[in-house]
């Protein structure tokens, strides 16, 4: 059996209006961004920027995302025993994690580096970011917990 491959000039007007929408939009949003930071921001703090978005680059493409997609597809390849809806269950909880982690990662080093104001990260963020995860692993389990009864009940 052949699979059906979407070409662009399949779509309808519609969509390709609405796609060209979009990327134009997304062109003036990034023009918007570079003009603040050209106007508001003083060159000496390029470097900082360019320094964080480098570790953001790291964080999300060398460590987070190989990470999810390996375990999304160690579990894909085992989707013969993994019924599908637990499989979006965890794939949406692992990218959720993965997200808040690339997140909150910088304040917490920000915070173990030290600020000289004591307000600007008052809070426990590694802590809060455990309870946070915790959190999504146990409602993630909950979920999985009723997709597998209602699957046995229907079974």
């Amino acid at each position: 059996m052949t699979e059906a491959v979407t070409r662009p000039q399949d779509f309808s007007p519609a969509i390709r209006r609405w796609r060209v929408a979009l990327i134009v939009l997304g062109l003036a949003l990034l023009a918007l961004g570079g003009f603040v930071l050209l106007t508001d921001v003083k060159p000496q703090q390029y470097l900082g920027i360019v320094t964080w978005f480098l570790g953001a680059l790291i964080i999300h493409d060398g460590i987070l995302a190989p990470v999810v997609f390996a375990i999304g597809l160690g579990m894909r390849r085992a989707s013969t025993r993994i019924p599908f809806a637990v499989l979006v269950i965890v794939q949406g909880a692992l990218v959720t994690i993965a997200l808040l982690v690339a997140i909150v990662v910088p304040e917490i080093l920000k915070k173990s580096i030290g600020t000289g104001n004591e307000t600007l990260l008052p809070l426990d963020y590694a802590r809060n970011l455990s309870i946070v995860i915790v959190a999504l692993l146990a409602l993630a389990a909950v979920l999985i917990a009723v997709v597998l009864r209602s699957r046995r009940r229907r079974a």
